[in-house]
Protein backbone atom coordinates (compact mmCIF):
# COMPACT_ATOMS: atom_id res chain seq x y z
CA UNK A 1 0.00 0.00 0.00
CA UNK A 2 1.02 3.65 -0.91
CA UNK A 3 0.90 5.47 2.39
CA UNK A 4 2.38 9.22 2.15
CA UNK A 5 3.94 11.02 5.13
CA UNK A 6 3.16 14.41 5.43
CA UNK A 7 4.90 16.08 8.47
CA UNK A 8 7.38 19.19 9.08
CA UNK A 9 9.47 17.11 11.43
CA UNK A 10 11.75 14.67 10.18
CA UNK A 11 12.02 12.48 13.32
CA UNK A 12 8.23 12.05 13.36
CA UNK A 13 8.06 10.71 9.61
CA UNK A 14 10.60 8.32 10.64
CA UNK A 15 8.89 7.40 13.56
CA UNK A 16 5.73 6.91 11.40
CA UNK A 17 8.11 4.99 9.20
CA UNK A 18 9.32 2.68 11.74
CA UNK A 19 5.29 1.85 13.16
CA UNK A 20 4.15 1.54 9.27
CA UNK A 21 7.15 -1.23 8.66
CA UNK A 22 6.40 -3.02 11.59
CA UNK A 23 2.48 -3.22 9.98
CA UNK A 24 3.93 -4.12 6.72
CA UNK A 25 4.03 -1.17 5.05
CA UNK A 26 6.80 0.38 3.19
CA UNK A 27 5.82 2.03 0.13
CA UNK A 28 6.12 5.36 1.41
CA UNK A 29 6.62 8.95 0.04
CA UNK A 30 7.29 11.74 2.66
CA UNK A 31 6.68 15.71 2.34
CA UNK A 32 7.61 18.19 4.48
CA UNK A 33 4.37 20.30 4.34
CA UNK A 34 1.24 20.65 2.25
CA UNK A 35 2.51 22.05 -0.66
CA UNK A 36 5.79 19.60 -0.91
CA UNK A 37 2.64 16.71 -0.32
CA UNK A 38 0.77 18.52 -3.45
CA UNK A 39 3.18 18.39 -5.18
CA UNK A 40 3.86 14.28 -4.78
CA UNK A 41 0.10 13.14 -4.64
CA UNK A 42 -0.33 13.08 -8.40
CA UNK A 43 2.42 11.13 -9.80
CA UNK A 44 2.46 8.50 -6.04
CA UNK A 45 -1.17 8.10 -5.68
CA UNK A 46 -1.18 7.05 -2.18
CA UNK A 47 -3.94 5.38 -0.57
CA UNK A 48 -3.26 6.37 2.36
CA UNK A 49 -2.13 9.84 3.89
CA UNK A 50 -0.66 10.56 7.59
CA UNK A 51 -1.09 14.42 7.75
CA UNK A 52 0.84 16.98 10.64
CA UNK A 53 -1.10 19.40 11.49
CA UNK A 54 0.35 22.71 12.13
CA UNK A 55 3.61 22.91 9.25
CA UNK A 56 4.97 25.95 7.08
CA UNK A 57 3.92 26.98 3.95
CA UNK A 58 0.84 24.87 3.98
CA UNK A 59 -0.46 23.51 7.20
CA UNK A 60 -2.04 20.13 6.77
CA UNK A 61 -5.77 20.92 7.29
CA UNK A 62 -5.76 23.57 4.44
CA UNK A 63 -3.61 20.77 2.64
CA UNK A 64 -6.97 18.52 3.47
CA UNK A 65 -9.36 20.80 2.21
CA UNK A 66 -7.24 20.76 -1.23
CA UNK A 67 -7.13 17.16 -1.58
CA UNK A 68 -10.98 16.97 -0.56
CA UNK A 69 -12.06 19.40 -3.64
CA UNK A 70 -10.74 16.26 -5.96
CA UNK A 71 -10.58 12.90 -3.78
CA UNK A 72 -13.10 12.13 -1.86
CA UNK A 73 -12.03 9.02 -1.01
CA UNK A 74 -8.21 8.40 -0.09
CA UNK A 75 -8.37 8.07 3.83
CA UNK A 76 -6.71 10.87 5.59
CA UNK A 77 -5.33 10.59 9.37
CA UNK A 78 -4.98 13.61 11.16
CA UNK A 79 -1.70 12.94 13.16
CA UNK A 80 -0.83 16.40 15.34
CA UNK A 81 -0.52 17.73 18.70
CA UNK A 82 -3.57 19.07 18.09
CA UNK A 83 -6.18 17.21 20.89
CA UNK A 84 -9.22 19.90 21.61
CA UNK A 85 -12.07 19.09 20.83
CA UNK A 86 -12.52 21.90 18.53
CA UNK A 87 -9.74 21.26 16.38
CA UNK A 88 -10.68 17.74 15.63
CA UNK A 89 -14.06 18.95 14.60
CA UNK A 90 -13.04 20.79 12.36
CA UNK A 91 -10.04 18.21 11.04
CA UNK A 92 -13.19 16.00 10.52
CA UNK A 93 -15.22 18.70 8.79
CA UNK A 94 -12.20 19.59 6.67
CA UNK A 95 -12.35 15.92 6.00
CA UNK A 96 -9.76 13.47 7.69
CA UNK A 97 -10.93 9.85 8.50
CA UNK A 98 -9.40 9.45 11.59
CA UNK A 99 -7.16 10.82 13.78
CA UNK A 100 -3.97 10.46 16.21
CA UNK A 101 -3.02 13.34 19.11
CA UNK A 102 1.06 13.03 19.51
CA UNK A 103 2.69 11.87 21.14
CA UNK A 104 1.79 8.30 19.65
CA UNK A 105 2.44 4.87 20.66
CA UNK A 106 3.58 2.57 18.28
CA UNK A 107 0.12 0.29 18.68
CA UNK A 108 -2.52 3.48 18.86
CA UNK A 109 -0.73 4.52 15.54
CA UNK A 110 -1.28 1.34 14.07
CA UNK A 111 -4.34 0.61 15.55
CA UNK A 112 -6.23 3.69 13.83
CA UNK A 113 -4.44 3.09 10.42
CA UNK A 114 -6.07 -0.48 10.58
CA UNK A 115 -9.62 0.76 11.91
CA UNK A 116 -9.51 3.54 8.76
CA UNK A 117 -8.51 0.64 6.55
CA UNK A 118 -11.42 -1.63 7.76
CA UNK A 119 -14.29 1.42 7.79
CA UNK A 120 -12.99 2.01 3.83
CA UNK A 121 -13.24 -1.94 2.89
CA UNK A 122 -16.40 -2.09 4.48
Amino acid sequence: MRILLVDDSKTMRSIQKSVLAQIGHTEIEEACDGQDALSKVGAFQPELMLVDWNMPNMDGITFVKHIRQTDKTTPIIMVTTESEKTRVIEAIKAGVNNYVVKPFTPDALSQRINETLNKKAA
